[in-house]
């Protein structure tokens, strides 16, 4: 990869996971949504540990076991079994009216009349049907809301009676938790032919699942049979096709067969009594998300919905909260029970003046008054709750807002960008710590957020993997582009510099001066003397033997490889001496140029003594070489013996091996330090700079065996290595190609003794 695209590897690879999460988020399936549901959970079982401000007059009449074994044993003059005549329920409405109650709502599914229910007797001695007497009831009062589903016909006589009705319907999510109502549903108000064609026992019209089709309405009646209802170019029907052949006089035959009807959820009704809303002439805007409730005085009430105009309950008020006024049915039951008797001691007169009631179960479980569900505040919860806890937050407009897509798709981007810089900027390890610590903010941000303003923040997926992911994917490619890049380094590297060199640039935090800085450095030239007059002499004898010997073409060249490798080998053994005591110095062979050596301290790895540990390499060079000699010219004395041998026998004699010398230059200065060449080809590390220039040219004065030195390096030494700096010699200031004025040098000896380190 070129240095370009590995440029861009940091920006595409967060933009590629945000895109990612982006589309992930568009796709929202479900397993996402039950993770999300879960944080979500969490934060409102948390927000319980933080009381808000809720409506002070709201209250639960609950039916428990002690309420059921009360009306079964007759302790208000009456029994009954479970499924009680409408009559205990009117008891209740006539009660609570009679404490003064603002509205009472029934979280109790009231379905077709039942005049199979015991009269009830009245104090006049009048004999009154069960349903008769709780409309009754809730005429009287005023103040009486019924409960109305989809599946549930309401009686005429209870909804015209009722002051309202209210939707009652559960819808759970997917994980089957009640977390959201939906504000209001559309229900039909049949025309009385169709009502009474559902009672007809020959008939029994199923009003719930009829459909209404261009030109006909289709209802399925008794035993699976089905039957039509055509209906004009108006979308009226004629009463004729539902026996009304015989009409009063004057009464159109023709009629709409419903009415649609908008109806509230229950606690969006209780609330509306409570602040006089204006349900009838609501701003409902689905498409934006909000509806718009009005009262007098400026009263004014949003509630933030979806499409299908569902919106969120805030669980503030779980059925055992001391806020809600709470008291079992049969106390309501006696207290009336009492009150119809004179007996005033027994009476609350006005325990429930004012308040908001809501009328339901609280039976544990094991029989059909059961109504507990999962919701977020626990797994086993009384479901009648939703409704005071939907009315508080009308009352007190507070909702539950959740960001929208696009604030939703900000969020992505912004967290992955930062996770992004962050993973970049630093090493793993803080990289790591920084996310996580990231991560704990953003968690409690989300869940500060809805405590406090109720604002549902999505929390894993953009948790997870605008910022998680983010992390782990620039972690992992920067693992595998430093692997790559070390190894790099090192096929660049270990044969140049020391292997203690190597590692420590492996260890760097950064690689990137290796491809071009300003660094000071202490550069060194050594050539080795006499070889190219060797190779001379060398090519001179091999034309002799070649032309003594009459050797053929093909033969000569091959005398000739054979004298260029000797030639060869050699010189590798005085530049091997020469690079090895470089690298055991710290320093950075820098190349080969023909019999020189080109090498600088300083770089790639910070040395603050440069010019000591240059100018020691090259004393030991120096000595290097001697000892070489000195092996060599001993082999030479071998030779010279064994050459005598053979003159006297008449054999050829052999060469004698060349004894080389090293001239060395030294300089001390700044210079562009970095890898030049390409990937695809050679890459070699070296410096240039006029600096470096100096250092060649003092190599070309230095002569054989010598070790010249510039005043910058000298300098260095008296600063860094006095001992090595008494040692040296000026000498005179020389002129040298490139530098305008002339140059001040220095020898630095090396056949004495080792300097002290």
């Amino acid at each position: 990869m070129n240095p370009r695209s590995r440029n861009r590897v940091p920006f595409l690879i967060p933009a590629a996971v945000i895109l990612a999460t982006i589309l992930l988020r568009l796709w929202n399936p479900d397993i996402l949504t039950r993770f999300e549901n879960v944080s979500y959970d969490l934060r409102v079982r948390s927000a319980l540990r933080f009381p808000g401000p809720v409506a002070t007059n709201l209250g639960f009449v609950y039916i428990d076991e002690e309420t059921i074994r009360a009306v079964r044993d007759g302790d208000f003059e009456y029994k009954y079994g479970l499924y009680w005549p409408r009559q205990v329920y009117g008891r209740v409405v006539e009660e609570l009216a009679a404490q003064g109650v603002r509205a009472v709502a029934f979280d109790v599914a009231f379905g077709e009349r039942r005049p199979d229910h015991p009269l009830v007797r009245m104090g006049d001695g009048f004999a009154m049907e069960s349903d008769e007497f709780f409309a009754l009831q809730m005429r009287q009062a005023s103040n009486t809301i019924v409960a109305v589903t989809p599946e549930l016909t309401l009686p005429a006589l209870f909804r015209t009676n009722a002051v309202a009705v209210g939707d009652i319907q559960t819808e759970k999510d997917s994980d089957g938790t009640l977390r959201r109502v939906r504000a209001f549903r559309t229900y039909r108000q049949w025309h009385p032919g169709f009502l009474k064609a559902q009672a007809d026992p020959d008939i029994q019209a199923d009003l719930v699942h009829a459909r209404v089709e261009p030109g006909q309405v289709t209802i399925s009646g008794a035993g699976g049979a089905k039957f039509t209802v055509p209906l004009d170019e108006h979308g009226d029907f004629d009463l004729a096709d539902l026996g009304g052949e015989q009409l009063p006089p004057g009464t159109p035959r023709k009629a709409k067969p419903f009415v649609s009807e908008r109806v509230w959820h229950m606690g969006i009704v209780l609330a509306a009594r409570e602040l006089d809303l204006d349900l009838e002439h609501a701003d409902v805007d689905l498409a934006a998300g909000r509806i718009i409730l009005r009262g007098p005085g400026g009263v004014e009430r949003r509630l933030p919905v979806d499409r299908d105009g569902f919106f969120l309950i805030d669980w503030c008020l779980p059925p055992t909260d001391k806020r809600i006024f709470a008291r079992p049915m049969h106390l309501v039951l006696a207290q009336d029970y009492h009150r119809l008797k004179g007996e005033g001691d027994f009476v609350e007169t006005n325990g429930w003046r004012g308040k908001l009631a809501v009328v339901g179960s609280a039976v544990a479980g094991g029989n059909d008054l059961t109504d507990h569900g999962a919701t977020p505040l626990q797994n086993d919860t009384l479901l009648v709750s939703k409704h005071w806890n939907v009315a508080n937050s009308i009352i007190t407009g507070r909702f539950i807002r959740r960001l929208t897509l696009a604030e939703e798709v900000l969020l992505i981007i912004g967290l992955g960008a930062l996770s992004g810089v962050l993973t970049w900027r630093l090493r793993a390890g803080p990289s790591a710590v920084a996310i996580g610590l990231t991560g704990a903010l953003f968690i409690a941000a989300c869940f500060a957020a809805y405590i406090w303003g109720r604002l549902w923040i999505p929390l894993v997926l953009p948790g997870t993997g605008a910022l998680a992911v983010t992390w782990a994917s620039l972690t992992a490619w920067r693992v595998l582009f430093e692997q790559t890049e070390r190894k790099r380094v090192k096929s660049v590297f270990s044969k140049i510099v020391s292997p203690d060199v190597v590692h420590e640039l492996l260890q760097a935090e950064k690689l990137s001066p290796l491809n071009g800085a300003r660094r000071e450095v202490t550069v060194f030239f050594a050539d080795v003397r006499g070889f190219t007059e060797f190779t001379d002499k060398s090519h001179e004898a091999a034309l002799q033997h070649i032309r003594s010997h009459h050797l053929g073409d093909a033969d000569a060249a091959k005398y000739f490889d054979q004298q260029a490798a000797e030639a060869l080998s050699t010189v590798n053994q005085y530049l091997a001496r020469v690079a090895d005591t470089v690298k055991q110095h710290g320093g950075t062979l820098d190349k080969y140029i023909g019999d020189c050596v080109m090498a600088f301290w300083g770089a790639p790895t910070p040395n603050a003594q440069h010019a000591s540990a240059c100018v020691r390499a090259a004393i030991d060079a120096q000595r290097g070489i001697h000892e070489l000699n000195e092996l060599r010219a001993a082999e030479n004395r071998r030779i010279e013996a064994e050459n005598a041998a053979a003159t006297a026998s008449g054999q050829p004699s052999k060469p004698l091996l060349p004894l080389l010398s090293l001239g060395t230059g030294i300089n001390t200065g700044l210079a562009t330090v970095g890898l030049m060449g390409s990937d695809a080809h050679i890459l070699n590390y070296t410096v240039f700079g006029r600096d470096v220039n100096l250092a060649s040219r003092l190599e070309g004065v230095s002569g054989r065996g010598r070790i010249i030195i510039s005043e910058a390096t000298y300098q260095h030494l008296r600063r860094d290595d006095s001992k090595l700096a008494a040692t040296c010699v000026e000498l005179p200031p020389v002129e040298v190609k490139g530098i305008r004025e002339a140059v001040r040098i220095y020898e630095v000896p090396w056949r004495q003794q080792p300097v002290g380190n």
